[in-house]
This record gives C-alpha cells, structure tokens and sequence, in this order.
C-alpha cells in the first residue's frame, strides 16, 4: 500500500487555510499555490540520495554533498497542477517539465485524457505528478498509468488536499506510488468534489468559471 504522507509544517497549514478562502481572489491564489508547492517540495525530496563532492571556500578546501541519483521530472496534471510548477522549480530549476491532459467528465466522474507531452528521457527520471486535488482520485491514476507505459518507475504524487476516496483508489491502483498532501479531507459531495475543499483549483487559479 502507497504511503501517504501529511505535510503539515505551519508555514504549508497556513496557506492553505488563505486559499481555501472563498474570497481569496485568483492572484492570490497562484502566489500561494506557487509558495505552498515549493514549501512541500522540500518533503518530497527529502529522501533524494547525495555523494561527496569537495570544493575550494575562499578560506580552505571542503568536503560537502551534493544531490545524486536520478535527475528530477515534473509532471503537471491539466490546467489546475499548472498552478504547482513555478514553485517546484524554485527549488529545483534543472527539472524538465512534461504534461498530461485530463479532464473529469461530468456525467461519469471518469477522467478524459486529452494530452501528453513528456521529456524524451523521462523514464531516467524521479516524476513529481501535480495537481491541487485528489478528489476521486480517477485523473491521478490515469495520469500514473500513462507515465508507467512511457517506462517510468519512479513517481511521486503531490497535492494540496485529497480526499480518503481518493487516497483509496490510489492505494488499491498503485501502491508503489507515495502521496504528499496538505490535508485529507472528510468526503466527496455528489458532483466529486472535496468537502470542505476550496472549490475548483482550476476556475480559482485562472479565474474562469
């Protein structure tokens, strides 16, 4: 089973309680998504294996570390985990970026795929997924499934709030991918969405209904 981990340091906890203001307006909401995104980045990267590598200080020579292993790839889920990649590459500007198209349909909550544009090396490389939202969990699984046809082993699923429906599917899919959220939220309401949520990421991000 997935392991999914909570990031609740007081800096993510308290953005995340400004966008879930419904009176957070969309420029707003992408600084912060921006910030919260890079803030979680820090988690998900924690475990990124390092070697030595010795440099000249102006005063002596030095033995530190450097990141080793594989390169890293971001991978966006559209148009909300759009809002997310500015502040992964803060803190990793090398990354190459890919992106996947899905929507939900509205009638049968099943994700449409529509796009896929990927880095040519990108099964070389640890995958950060992005998107705001795990609701139900069905665009992150299609997205995942994609990504392991394309020969990558290594994902990563990032997200600001999921829900335990979500989570569900996820595990049962794909176990061997991990969850970083900010929050797990109560449920699902009857159109799919996260309750108490923050609305549509998408339409807050971009300011479009």
């Amino acid at each position: 089973m997935s392991s999914v981990h909570l990031i609740s340091h007081p800096l993510v906890q308290h953005k995340l309680t400004i966008l879930r203001d419904k009176d957070t307006g969309p420029k707003d909401f992408r600084d912060l998504l921006e910030e919260v995104s890079m803030l979680m980045a820090y988690e998900v990267t924690r475990d990124m294996p390092l070697e030595d590598m010795e440099v000249e200080t102006p005063m002596d020579r030095v033995k530190g570390k450097v990141i080793a292993g594989r390169q890293v790839g971001v991978v966006p889920i559209l148009r909300a985990g759009l809002g997310m990649v500015g502040g992964v590459l803060k803190l990793i500007p090398t990354a190459k970026v890919g992106h996947i198209g899905v929507y939900r349909d509205p009638e049968t909550l099943r994700p449409v795929e529509y796009y896929c544009k990927l880095p040519v090396d990108v099964e070389e490389r640890q995958v950060i997924l992005l998107d705001p939202m795990l609701a139900t969990g069905g665009s992150a699984v299609a997205a995942i499934e994609y990504l392991k046809e394309k020969d990558v082993s290594s994902i990563k699923f990032m997200c600001l709030l999921a829900a335990p429906e979500g989570i569900e599917l996820m595990q049962k899919e794909h176990p061997d991918v991990e969850i970083f959220t900010a929050a797990i939220d109560e449920r699902l309401n009857e159109h799919g969405y996260i309750i108490p949520g923050l609305g549509d990421a998408g339409d807050r991000l971009f300011g479009t209904k």
